[in-house]
Formats: C-alpha cells, sequence, structure tokens
C-alpha cells in the first residue's frame, strides 16, 4: 500500500501512537514548567488517535507531530516497532529523544502499577 493512499491507521499503529502520546505527555510533565495543551485534532492522523487526554508542551508537541508523521509514512508493511526496525527514518536527534521518553515514561509508569504497559516496553 502506497504511503500517499494510506487513509486509516491499524489497530496496532493506533496502539503505539497512543501510547507514544502518553510516554511523551508522562515525560513532559516531569521535564518541562511551560503550559501543556493536547495536540491538536486538525492535523492527518491525530483526529484517530483520541489523545487530548495526554498535554504536552510546545517542544514534545513538535516532536509527536514529527513521530506520527513519521508512523504514518512508514514504508514498511506490515509496521514492525521502531526499536525492531531496520530502517530508521527518525533523524538522529528524534531518534536520542525518543530512547530518552521511552526509557524514563517506562519506567516511571511501571513503578506507580501501570504493568500492562510492560508487553508494550519489552516488545
Amino acid at each position: 500500500m502506497d504511503a500517499a493512499n494510506k487513509s486509516e491507521l491499524t489497530k496496532k499503529e493506533l496502539k503505539d501512537l497512543r501510547v507514544l502520546a502518553q510516554f511523551t505527555s508522562v515525560y513532559c510533565k516531569a521535564h518541562h514548567d511551560t503550559e501543556r495543551s493536547p495536540l491538536a485534532a486538525d492535523t492527518q492522523g491525530v483526529a484517530e488517535l483520541n489523545v487530548s487526554k495526554y498535554p504536552v508542551c510546545p517542544e514534545c508537541s513538535d516532536f509527536l507531530y514529527y513521530a506520527i508523521k513519521r508512523r504514518l509514512y512508514c514504508p514498511l508493511d506490515p509496521k514492525p516497532t521502531c526499536k525492531h526496525c531496520p530502517v530508521h527514518c527518525y533523524k538522529p536527534d528524534y531518534r536520542q529523544k525518543v530512547k530518552e521518553i521511552m526509557r524514563f515514561s517506562g519506567k516511571y509508569l511501571m513503578l506507580r502499577g501501570r504493568l500492562d504497559l510492560l508487553w508494550h516496553y519489552f516488545f
């Protein structure tokens, strides 16, 4: 399927992007003191995600828009999780940022009883 013709996200893609939004929100809340707001739903792919309960600062919002765009236009089918992907489509600074976000937020949420995220954290 051509990325330009892609109109719907799969259930797995929606879940992966929601987890990324949740993790980014947790990271943002712990590391940034600026005002946070939900992502604008008028951006492609964001309306389907229903991530309004995960507010982020402008810096983290830019990162999330970038990550969503990269995920939407991933050339691989089926899409692997990013950490197992043979083709890294993130720029090096964004790749480092997502590692930092996932590492911090995964530990943070598991230590607070979110063991349901354990599966996503390791796979």
